[in-house]
């Protein structure tokens, strides 16, 4: 590949905005080892480290990776719990990192029901790294695209919205990714294909891809050629080509 090949994806204006990514396949990824389904998830971890700084790195401005869903309550306790030890440990570890990288923490879910080791983890991360502008990294923990939206309906209720101000807009300012672009671009691994409740209304309009590798084994040279194929994709909305040509 050439070099102004190269820069044509890596352009500010190839390059998604907003990412988001569902993170699946620790399990299996330990289990074709004969490892314990943790193991995975602490590599899954270390490829959470490598694609959120290869992000910043590149300059994409928002980031959210499915971590925990209202579904996920239902795994194993040994797991569950794990799985919130081993967040606690990622976030002391990755605190400063992200202030040096000037990225900001968001949590899209309901984080008082987390367990209190978590929960008080997660907010002073969130605390620390609130005036950080380069990127946002959103966490979607504890997250049920359906229950989102039913909370923002309700909101909108509570608010006493009138029925002609029901819109797009005042519908999306009360979800969780208030404020934030919907993602360009949603990748998920391990083969799987569906949405699995992720940011469905957010959803609507993402360049979508499957990949068969599982989350651990996820490169960062595997996500450039998800960028690189992003790049070559033509969003056209509604429109037709011919239209967008003519813009």
């Amino acid at each position: 590949m050439s070099n102004s090949q190269l820069q044509d994806w890596t352009s500010p204006e190839a390059l998604p905005v907003h990412v988001s990514f569902i993170m699946d396949g620790n399990g299996r990824w330990a289990k074709r080892r004969g490892d314990e389904r943790t193991a995975g998830h602490r590599a899954g971890s270390e490829t959470v480290q490598r694609i959120v700084r290869e992000s910043r790195r590149l300059g994409i401005k928002h980031m959210t990776l499915y971590t925990f869903s209202r579904e996920n309550w239902a795994r194993p306790q040994k797991e569950v719990s794990f799985l919130f030890e081993l967040l606690v440990s990622f976030l002391k570890k990755e605190l400063p990192d992200l202030m040096e990288q000037d990225i900001k923490l968001n949590i899209f879910g309901e984080i008082n029901e987390l367990p209190l080791a978590a929960r008080t983890a997660l907010q002073h991360a969130i605390k620390k790294t609130q005036k950080n502008t380069s990127m946002t990294l959103n966490l979607a923990l504890n997250y049920s695209g359906r229950d989102e939206i039913i909370r923002a309906a309700k909101q909108l209720v509570a608010d006493s919205v009138t029925v002609d101000d029901v819109t797009e807009e005042n519908f999306a300012a009360r979800l969780y990714s208030s404020g934030i672009p919907d993602p360009d671009l949603m990748i998920r691994t391990s083969g799987e294909v569906r949405l699995s409740n992720f940011m469905l209304f957010q959803h609507a309009y993402s360049e979508m891809y499957f990949t068969e590798t599982l989350w651990p084994d996820f490169s960062v040279e595997e996500f450039h050629d998800v960028l690189r194929a992003y790049a070559a994709r033509e969003r056209r909305f509604g429109k037709t080509g011919d239209q967008l040509n003519n813009d």
